[in-house]
């Protein structure tokens, strides 16, 4: 059975943001912000959420009146930024940046991470991912078959570049489980966020990799993708083949869950203390990603601007958390 978000369940997903309008007075209400907000980014420099980030920290700006800085958090599969974040103050003068689905619930089962997957609230999830495996552009590799054929004969042939804790660890479990390849004995490298994944990719340092596809879109001409996982061709990569068509000629039923659902992140505990800070938050996102040139802005840098609004983004990460609590055996596995 095939387990995604794309095609007309997220097209459901933005009819039920679309009509979350900001009606409220000014976000600078009752004296809050009175100070710089920051925006905490639990992975390293340069990955799709750090770039988000700072896309959008001088659009926050502007529609908050305080300035917007970023923090980035890295280490542990995201638990010592969702840590930290979950010590600071209920004042609303801190957000994550976070590829909340499926980092947080991942984290949670493969981590023991001392949080729950309620402690934390989405504003709104612009982006939403499919794993892509994919290797340098000036690689020998040309195929997916080609993968497939090498670490069936020798696991230990091909090293693999991957997030822990991650859907593409999920994607990668259900690949190898699919094909017979024994999972245990691949060369597995991990990397704490996707923008090292990327350049180690990119730059040849792994054999393959996988890793979401929107992160690899300003520096596409570097990788060759291999396979996306996905029931839908990609515009971004139209002649990589999906793992629907590969499935059927390979003879398997696909199975593959969507990659990272990101965006803006506050603590649950805060909205139920402060909900007027909240809706003052509330406002300043959804007026930055709908402000034109926030969305020209971001377009040219290749990131979502999309608004599906709190409900939709809080049932997709809901969604997800559950799923990934399904293939718990497959994440502790790894």
């Amino acid at each position: 059975m095939t387990t995604t978000m794309h095609g007309p369940r997220r097209r459901a997903l933005l009819a039920a943001g679309a009509g979350l309008v900001a009606t409220a007075p000014a976000v600078r209400a009752q004296g809050f912000p009175e100070r710089p907000i920051t925006l905490l980014v639990p992975f390293a420099t340069g990955g799709y959420n750090d770039r988000l980030a700072r896309a959008m920290a001088p659009f926050l700006q502007k529609h908050i009146g305080q300035p917007v800085t970023v923090m980035n958090r890295p280490g542990g599969a995201t638990v010592l930024g969702n840590t930290f974040f979950l010590q600071q103050p209920d004042d609303g003068y801190m957000m994550m940046v976070h590829s909340a689905a499926p980092f947080i619930p991942v984290s949670i089962i493969t981590r023991n991470a001392r949080y729950r997957v309620e402690d934390f609230f989405m504003i709104n999830l612009p982006s939403r991912d499919a794993t892509v495996l994919a290797c340098a552009a000036d690689k020998p590799i040309r195929t997916v078959e080609e993968v497939v054929a090498s670490l069936r004969r020798d696991p230990r042939s091909l090293s693999v570049g991957i997030q822990p804790a991650s859907a593409d660890l999920v994607n990668f479990a259900l690949f190898c489980q699919a094909h017979g390849i024994e999972r245990s004995r691949v060369r597995v490298v991990t990397y704490d966020g996707g923008g090292p994944a990327r350049n180690a990719i990119a730059g040849g340092v792994v054999d393959v990799g996988l890793v979401g596809a929107e992160g690899f879109l300003p520096i596409k001409e570097r990788i060759r993708p291999l396979l996306i996982f996905s029931d839908e061709k990609s515009t971004d990569y139209p002649d990589a083949p999906i793992l629907t068509e590969h499935a059927r000629v390979a003879g398997f039923a696909p199975q593959f869950v969507e990659g990272s659902q990101r965006g803006f992140v506050v603590a649950s505990r805060f909205v139920q203390a402060q909900p007027e800070r909240y809706r003052i938050l509330l406002q300043a996102v959804e007026r930055a990603t709908k402000d034109p040139d926030c969305i020209a802005t971001l377009g040219g840098q290749q990131l979502a601007t999309t608004w599906y609004g709190p409900e939709a983004s809080n049932r997709a990460y809901r969604a997800t958390s559950a799923l990934m609590e399904r293939y718990a055996e497959l994440l502790r596995g790894n």
